[in-house]
C-alpha cells in the first residue's frame, strides 16, 4: 500500500492485537548489500516447494518481471478479505492472470481458507507485515524485525506450508534493516512502479487510465483488496487485464 495516511493507517484497529503477537527469537541471518559472507540460513518451517530449504535473496528493491521488457506485474495489496479478494481471484482466472498478493498478518490469520485459495490458484505471496504500520521505517529494529517475521509466520501457517516469496514494506516504508532481514529470509524486497491510488476509490475510470498513463513508469502495478470499499478496483482490473494484453503485454512474477 502508498503511503497515503498519517500513523499507522487503517490496521490501526488491529494493531493492539498484532503487538501482542510473540516476538520471534529465532534469528535470520543478515544477508549483507554486497551479498557477501552469510552465516548458517536458519532452516524454514515450510517452503514454497516441498523440501526447500530457505535461500537468501538480495536485498535490493524489485520492480523488473520474470516475463522480461514487455512483461508486467500484477500486485495486490492488503488482504486477504471475505468481500473483494475472492472477486479478484474470479477477474485473474477469468483472464488467465497471475499475481502476487501482499498480505497483512492479521489479514491471513483470520482468513486462512482465502490464503490457500489464493496458493491453489497459482498465485504468490508477499509478506507485508503484521499490522500495516506506515511507520515502520521510524521504528525499533526489534519492532521491525517482529513485523517482518511473525508475519512471515502466520502468512505460512494460513497457507498450510506455503511461504511468502516477497516482503514489501507498509507505504514503501523500507530500511536496510528490514530489507536485510526479509532477504535473509527468502523473501525478495519489492517495490511498485505504478501507484493506481484505487485505495482513494478515485473511480474504475481513474484507476484504469493511471495504469495507461504510467505503465512507461515499469511493470509493476499497485492495486489492493482490503481496507475499504474496492467495487471499484475489481472493475478497474477486469478492463486492464484484457486492455494489457491487447498492447502485447505478459503478465509474470517479479523477479528474485
Amino acid at each position: 500500500m502508498a503511503r497515503h495516511s498519517g500513523g499507522r493507517g487503517w490496521y490501526g484497529k488491529v494493531l493492539g492485537a498484532a503487538l501482542g503477537v510473540t516476538v520471534l527469537v529465532a534469528g535470520a541471518s543478515v544477508w549483507t548489500a554486497q551479498a557477501g559472507s552469510v552465516g548458517a540460513s536458519p532452516k524454514a518451517t515450510a517452503s514454497p516447494r516441498p523440501g526447500g530449504d530457505i535461500k537468501p535473496v538480495a536485498v535490493t528493491i524489485v520492480h523488473a518481471s520474470d516475463k522480461g521488457p514487455r512483461g508486467v506485474n500484477i500486485t495486490i495489496d492488503d488482504g486477504p478479505d471475505p468481500v473483494w479478494t475472492p472477486q479478484m481471484l474470479d477477474v485473474l482466472r477469468e483472464h488467465g492472470v497471475k499475481a502476487t498478493f501482499c498480505m497483512v498478518g492479521t489479514q491471513a490469520q483470520a482468513h486462512p481458507d482465502l490464503v490457500k485459495q489464493v496458493v491453489a490458484a497459482g498465485h504468490r505471496l508477499c509478506d507485508h507485515s503484521v499490522s500495516h504500520d506506515t511507520t515502520m521505517d521510524r521504528q525499533s529494529q526489534a519492532y521491525q524485525k517482529q513485523q517482518i517475521l511473525d508475519a512471515e509466520r502466520m502468512i505460512t501457517e494460513a497457507s498450510g506450508g506455503v511461504r511468502p516469496m516477497y516482503y514489501r514494506a507498509p507505504g514503501g516504508a523500507f530500511t536496510p534493516y528490514s530489507r536485510q532481514i526479509a532477504a535473509s529470509r527468502g523473501m525478495r524486497p519489492l517495490g511498485w512502479n505504478v501507484d493506481t491510488k484505487d485505495f482513494e476509490q478515485p473511480g474504475a475510470d481513474a484507476i484504469v487510465a493511471t495504469v495507461q498513463r504510467e505503465l512507461p513508469n515499469g511493470p509493476t502495478l499497485l492495486f489492493h483488496d482490503a481496507g475499504g470499499d474496492r467495487s471499484q478496483t475489481v472493475e478497474a482490473l477486469r478492463r486492464v487485464l484484457p486492455w494489457l494484453q491487447e498492447q502485447g503485454y505478459s503478465f509474470g512474477f517479479p523477479v528474485r
